[in-house]
C-alpha cells in the first residue's frame, strides 16, 4: 500500500505535512486518520482530486476511481477500498490477457484453454499480486495497457476502416494518459509501428484516420488535465526523465538491475535459469542449421518492441530501481517469454512435449515462491534477511555486513559514479515470498500500538530534509497522541517543554528519522523525562522507533 493515495484522492491538500498546525503540536490519531477517510461532509467533494494531482506529479483518472470507492466507506479508514478496486480492475486485465493470448495462439490445438491457463498465470505472478496490493496507479495503467494492445491488434485483422476499433483505441489512449505518464512510452511506440505499417501499404485513409484518433485523444487529454505538460517537462520527475536520459553511464546498469526485478517478481525467481534454457536450445539449432524460431507470428512484434522499449526508456528514465515502474507491461513480459520459449522448442520436440515442458516451467514457478527464502538464508545466512528491521538503523553497516557474509570482492566489481551498489546487495539479500508492499514490515509495531503500548504518546524527532513522514502515517492513525517536533534543537529543555503534562506512566515512543545522532537523541530525552529502559523496536522505511519506559 502506499497511504498518501487515499490522501491524494479525498484530502484538501497533497500532504498533511502542508497544515500549518501540523509541527510542534500533540494530535490525537483522529487528525491523521482525517487524511485517509472521506468525512460525511466530503462525500460528494471530487475537486480536491484534481486540484492534489495538479499540484502532484500524476494525472487525475485513478485516484478518481478510488475517490468514488472510499465514498461508500464513509469515516472509516480500510485498505479494502483500494484493494477492491484493484481486484476488479485485474479481473478486467485476466480477461483481455486471455482474449490477447488466444489471438496469438489461435490455430494451435487447444488454444482456448492454453490461454486460460496463461492468462491466469500472469495475472497471479508475484507482481501481479503486488499490483493488486500496491494501491496505486500502477494496476489502472496495465489495464491501460493491455486494452491498447488489444486494440491494435484487432485492428491488424481488419483490411477495411473500423471507425468502432479507432474510437476504441482513441478512448483507450485518453485513458492511459490521464493514468500515468510511462504510458505514453508504450502509445508511442506502437503508433510509430502502425504509421510505419500504413505508409509501406499506402493506405493513406486509414492512416489519416489512425493518427486522428490518436491526436483527438492526446488534445482532450490536454484540454481536461493541462497540466500534465507542466509536469512532463518542467515538474522535478519530468526534470529527473531528462537528466537520466543524458546520463548514459547508468543506462546499462539499470536495465540490468531491471532485469533482476523482472527475475523476482515477474517470474518468481525463474527466469535466469528459463534464459539459459533458451540459450542452449539456440547454440544447438544453429549447430544443427535449422532456424531458430520457425512459426512466424504477426501479432508479437506489435507486442514485443513496445513492451522492449517501454522496458528500456522505464529503466534509464525512472528515479528509482523499483517493481512498480515495470508493472504495466508486466503480463505482456510473461507472455512473451513464454511464447517464445514454446516457438524456439519446435522442430525439437513434440507438441505434447512441448506443452508438458511450459506446463512444467509454470509449475516451477509456483514452487520456487516456497523455495526463494530457503535458497537465499543458504547463500547469505539464515535469518540474516530480517536484521535489517531489528537490528540496524544504519543502511552503510547493513551493507558492510553483507559484503562479509557473502565474501564479496569488490574489486571485481567497476567503479562507476552512481552506480547503486548499496541497493543492488539490498536487493540481492532482499528475495522474499511475499509482494513487494509497503508497510509489510509494520506488523510487529502495530500490534504493539493497539495493545501494550496503547495509550503511551508518541514523539518524533522530525528532519524535515527528509520529508517522509507519510510512509508513517497510519502508525500516527493509531496512536492516541503525538507529536511532530519539526527540527528542533534536541536539550533538556525543549523536552520538558514538549512533555509537559503529558502521562508518561507507560512510557514514551520515540521515532527519528534519517540523518540525526540517535543515540544523542536518546540520551537528552531520558535524562529530560527522568525514563532510563531504552528498547530499540524496529527500523521503518525512513525512520527508528524507540520505546522509553
Amino acid at each position: 500500500m502506499k497511504l498518501i493515495h487515499f490522501g491524494l484522492a479525498s484530502y484538501n491538500k497533497t500532504e498533511i505535512q502542508n497544515n500549518n498546525d501540523f509541527y510542534n503540536v500533540w494530535h490525537s490519531k483522529d487528525y491523521y486518520k482525517d487524511y485517509l477517510t472521506v468525512n460525511e461532509n466530503e462525500k460528494w467533494m471530487f475537486s480536491q482530486v484534481y486540484e492534489n494531482q495538479k499540484n502532484d506529479n500524476h494525472p487525475p483518472l485513478y485516484y478518481l476511481m478510488l475517490r468514488i470507492v472510499m465514498g461508500f466507506n464513509i469515516n472509516q479508514y480500510s485498505k479494502w477500498n483500494g484493494i477492491i478496486l484493484n481486484i476488479i480492475i485485474y479481473v478486467f486485465i485476466t480477461i483481455f490477457m486471455y482474449l490477447i493470448i488466444s489471438n496469438i495462439l489461435k490455430g494451435e490445438n487447444k488454444y482456448k484453454e492454453k490461454s486460460i491457463i496463461l492468462a491466469f498465470t500472469s495475472s497471479i505472478m508475484l507482481s501481479s499480486i503486488t499490483n493488486v496490493l500496491f494501491i496505486r496507479m500502477y494496476s489502472l495503467s496495465t489495464l491501460n495497457v493491455i486494452i491498447t494492445t488489444y486494440l491494435h491488434i484487432k485492428l491488424l485483422d481488419r483490411n477495411k476502416i473500423n471507425y468502432k476499433i479507432l474510437l476504441f483505441i482513441g478512448l483507450s489512449a485518453l485513458a492511459g494518459s490521464l493514468t500515468h505518464y510511462y504510458y505514453i512510452f508504450y502509445l508511442a511506440m506502437l503508433f510509430i509501428m502502425f504509421v510505419t505499417k500504413y505508409i509501406k501499404e499506402k493506405r493513406y485513409k486509414l492512416l489519416t484516420y489512425y493518427i486522428l484518433a490518436i491526436c483527438c485523444a492526446a488534445v482532450v487529454s490536454l484540454i481536461i488535465f493541462p497540466y500534465s505538460i507542466q509536469h512532463m517537462f518542467f515538474g522535478y520527475r519530468g526534470e529527473g526523465v531528462l537528466n537520466n536520459l543524458t546520463n548514459m553511464h547508468k543506462h546499462i546498469v539499470n536495465v540490468i538491475l531491471y532485469i533482476i526485478v523482472t527475475n523476482v517478481y515477474i517470474f518468481n525467481n525463474c527466469l535466469i535459469i528459463l534464459l539459459l534454457g533458451i540459450g542452449i536450445i539456440c547454440i544447438y539449432k544453429i549447430l544443427r542449421n535449422k532456424k531458430i524460431f520457425e512459426i512466424k507470428n504477426k501479432y508479437l512484434k506489435y507486442i514485443a518492441i513496445p513492451t522492449v522499449f517501454y522496458f528500456i526508456i522505464v529503466s534509464i528514465c525512472s528515479p528509482y530501481i523499483e517493481l512498480r515502474y515495470i508493472l504495466p507491461i508486466s503480463p505482456m513480459i510473461f507472455i512473451i517469454v513464454i511464447y517464445y520459449t514454446h516457438n524456439i522448442m519446435h522442430n525439437i520436440f513434440k507438441e505434447k512435449t512441448i506443452n508438458i515442458i511450459i506446463i512444467s516451467i509454470i509449475f516451477a514457478m509456483f514452487i520456487m515462491v516456497f523455495l526463494s527464502n530457503t535458497i537465499i538464508d543458504l547463500v547469505i545466512g539464515k535469518n540474516f534477511r530480517n536484521e535489517r528491521e531489528y537490528s540496524y538503523s544504519s543502511k552503510r553497516e547493513l551493507i558492510e555486513k553483507l559484503k562479509c557474509e557473502c565474501n564479496l570482492s569488490m574489486d571485481i566489481i567497476p567503479k562507476i559514479d552512481d552506480i547503486p551498489l548499496d541497493n543492488v546487495l539490498l536487493f540481492i539479500k532482499d528475495f522474499k515470498i511475499e509482494p513487494q508492499v509497503m508497510y509489510s514490515n509494520m506488523n510487529g509495531i502495530m500490534e504493539k500500538i493497539n495493545g501494550e503500548l496503547k495509550n503511551t504518546p508518541a514523539l518524533y524527532f522530525f528532519n524535515t530534509n527528509n520529508n517522509r513522514f507519510l510512509d508513517d502515517i497510519l502508525l500516527f492513525a493509531n496512536i492516541e497522541e503525538s507529536y511532530i517536533a519539526k527540527d528542533i534543537e534536541c536539550n533538556e529543555e525543549n523536552i520538558k517543554k514538549i512533555m509537559k503534562n503529558k502521562d508518561i506512566s507507560n512510557g514514551v515512543l520515540i521515532f527519528i528519522n534519517d540523518w540525526q545522532d540517535n543515540d544523542k537523541i536518546i540520551n537528552t530525552v531520558k535524562k529530560s523525562i527522568d525514563l532510563y529502559s531504552i528498547t530499540y523496536l524496529q527500523r521503518l522505511n525512513m525512520c527508528d522507533v524507540y520505546y522509553i519506559k
